[in-house]
């Protein structure tokens, strides 16, 4: 028996040792599958799997990177004629407008409301002009049609804001010159200050964010790569009728906002047809004169602002040419900003005057400017 015990024992410690063996093994195996260098490799190679993933979902959503604009002509030959056109244009169009807004703030008989909103439209068709015209005139010395999306989409945006304070300033500028004909005695009452700057104020906090959200859902929609846009900028409408899904939200609010900025422009138009009608029913005729020397050149820019835009959506409805509302367009874009310095200095003889002061004192400061 004492033979046997050391036997058995030593089958016993050999099971024992064979059974921790396997599991020492299998600890060693499972060591070596958790090497630190391969799990690092494994950690990248996830890390890099998840970012092609979404980068992917992301590519998916929007679908382009870039769009084509097709600009006005495809026509080589008139490429430089319409470089050096647009180039002109937006020139006559900042200068002229830096030149109303220089001529405001230097003189102290146009520091009122009506000059500090003229003041603003200057400075808002600066920017309208300016968020459509370069990108244009790029393409256009280029030969490249390209825009990236994110360009496409800031330009969406700018332009919206731009063009709806067009809208909202003309519309107040209506109900100042409406104030001052038809309540000459309370004119400075209700146009204070403070009118002057919450108007103002509101005006901007309402396009900011009504742009934004046509951005936000505009984000939304996908686009196939290399989509053609049959316009020389990023329009709202034009991008919605290009986009590969359904766009019916986006349309809808387009809508909405068009139906109310619509009650905006139909105030305004209002306001100046009320104006005339006071200007007319005065007895003295130099009173009419004084009163259309004053409010003459405001109804001829919400004439030409309103009468171009209603001609860009008559024109697009009336016709399937696409090529008919985008030179259509180019009247309420590039061309009305351009012409309001002009109308504004030709037509007022305050303005006239401040700007001749304001020259006077540049050559009074800069004797060299008389000699050239």
């Amino acid at each position: 028996m004492w033979s046997l015990w050391p036997r058995s024992s030593t089958l016993e410690a050999g099971s024992c040792c064979d059974g921790w063996g396997a599991t020492s093994g299998a600890r060693a195996g499972t060591r070596v599958s958790r090497d630190p260098v391969k799990d690092t490799t494994e950690k990248n190679e996830a890390s890099m799997k998840r970012r092609y993933t979404s980068y992917m979902e992301a590519e998916n959503r929007t679908g382009a990177s870039h769009f084509l604009l097709l600009g006005l002509s495809d026509d080589p030959i008139l490429q430089p004629l319409l470089f050096a056109l647009f180039l002109a244009m937006y020139l006559i169009t900042v200068f002229g407008n830096l030149l109303i807004i220089a001529a405001a703030s230097s003189d102290s008989h146009l520091h009122t409301p009506m000059y500090f909103f003229l003041s603003n439209l200057s400075f808002i068709d600066i920017c309208l002009t300016s968020s459509t015209v370069p990108k244009m005139l790029v393409n256009i010395q280029t030969q490249d049609k390209g825009i990236s999306y994110i360009q496409c989409l800031t330009q969406v945006y700018f332009f919206n804001i731009f063009l709806g304070m067009d809208n909202f300033l003309l519309t107040v500028m209506a109900y100042d010159r409406f104030v001052a004909i038809c309540y000459p005695l309370k004119y400075t009452v209700i146009m204070n200050r403070q009118l002057c700057g919450l108007l103002l104020l509101v005006s901007w906090i309402i396009m900011f964010w009504v742009s934004l959200i046509h951005i936000l859902l505009l984000k939304q929609l996908i686009f196939s790569t290399g989509t053609e846009i049959p316009h020389f900028f990023c329009e709202l409408s034009e991008m919605l009728k290009v986009a590969s899904s359904d766009s019916l939200i986006n349309n809808i609010f387009l809508y909405v906002m068009t139906a109310l900025f619509g009650v905006f422009s139909v105030t305004g138009i209002l306001f100046s047809l009320l104006l005339i009608s006071s200007i007319l029913r005065m007895s003295s005729s130099v009173s009419r004169y004084k009163a259309f020397s004053t409010c003459g050149s405001h109804l001829c820019v919400v004439s030409l602002f309103y009468g171009t835009g209603f001609a860009v959506y008559l024109s697009s409805s009336a016709t399937l040419s696409t090529q008919s509302s985008t030179v259509a367009s180019v009247m309420y874009t590039v061309v009305t900003p351009m012409l309001n310095p002009f109308i504004y200095s030709l037509r007022n003889n305050e303005v006239k005057g401040a700007t001749a002061r304001l020259f006077s004192r540049a050559a009074s400061c800069h004797p060299w400017i008389i000699d050239l």
